[in-house]
């Protein structure tokens, strides 16, 4: 694939991710706004084809290759940042998610590049009880290389004048990592976590997408930094019965006290750390009705209803590999 600059003036957004989890549902809301025409997409590989028959643009560049980014931005005034380094070590991370997000926007600079909209994560926060903050009220303190680097990518972002997005947890067509983990987790031990009372953050991939594309129709202000949630929190309780009975799971009978919870996880799972046992089982919900006034955009039909639209999906990877939340 070669980078394709033809009519640079009618290619006014450039999306890197656009086939991850995220990045797909985002790129397809663009389409079905009508903006295929003015869709550039980074990619390292060539696009699937519903990307490349909706005649969007390719250019082929690394984030870790600074110099495959020349040209990527010519012509484009929107930068849409939704790729990202999840998992693996701490200079992996730091190549893809911060290194390569300077390299991006030095490009996006010398481009003259006006506006950037950049995925971030609510795992950028110190971890702890989190009950209804909002986005400055919380110190950042990330447990993970992926949120280390994924924080150093925010001010990168926000010292350019770049708005962020911090989702939690992301779940529907795509995911791989929220609801499988989690009945790998119920699998392994079945049962309530003290109650499964803790309340978390969760948002459709569906109504994320439309944030980003409301966003680019209506930028806001530089710097600026939004949770994005359905703003009704939800109970664990809540979301393992909802995937149980969604996926014909055995909703969990027994009820364990929290510190014997973690010792079965650790036994069975131990690939799963203390910072995702505790997302689990622990109040992760973030204050959230900014972004939908400030965009007008509906915070969608609620966990249940979007869970269905994902029910094949999940079907169909519920025996695939899993990683973890």
């Amino acid at each position: 694939m070669t980078a394709d600059l033809g009519a640079v003036s009618t290619t006014d957004i450039l999306v890197t991710g656009a086939t991850g989890f995220i990045g797909s549902a985002v790129a397809r809301e663009l389409l079905a706004n009508g903006f295929g025409p003015r869709l550039r997409v980074l990619a390292r590989r060539p696009l699937p084809d519903w990307l490349a028959e909706a005649g969007v643009r390719p250019f082929a560049g690394d984030l870790t290759d600074p110099a495959s980014l020349a040209g990527a931005c010519t012509g484009v005034t929107t930068l849409v940042h939704l790729a990202a380094q999840v998992g693996g070590d701490e200079q992996v991370c730091t190549a893809v998610n911060e290194d390569g997000t300077r390299a991006l926007l030095a490009e996006a600079a010398r481009a003259g590049t006006t506006r950037a909209l950049h995925l971030s994560t609510c795992a950028v926060y110190r971890d702890g009880d989190h009950r209804g903050a909002t986005e400055s009220a919380l110190a950042t303190g990330p447990a993970s290389a992926t949120s280390r680097s994924r924080l150093a990518a925010e001010r990168l972002v926000r010292a350019a004048g770049g708005v962020i997005l911090r989702p939690h947890l992301v779940y529907g067509v795509g995911d791989r990592h929220v609801v499988p983990a989690l009945v790998r987790w119920l699998r392994a031990v079945p049962a309530w976590a003290a109650g499964g009372d803790a309340r978390t953050s969760v948002v459709s991939v569906t109504d994320l997408a439309a944030v980003v594309v409301a966003l680019i129709r209506r930028p806001a202000r530089p710097g600026e930094v939004f949770h994005v949630a359905d703003p009704r929190p939800v109970r664990m309780r809540r979301l393992v019965t909802a995937v149980c009975d969604l996926l014909g799971e055995p909703v969990p009978a027994a009820d364990l006290p929290l510190a014997e919870h973690r010792e079965r996880t650790r036994e069975a799972l131990p690939w799963l750390s203390d910072h995702q046992f505790s997302l689990l089982t622990r109040d992760h919900w973030y204050e959230s009705s900014r972004v939908w006034a400030r965009t007008g955009v509906s915070a969608g039909p609620g966990l249940a209803a979007r869970l269905a639209e994902a029910a094949d999906f999940y079907r169909e990877t519920l025996f695939s590999p899993v990683g973890g939340i």
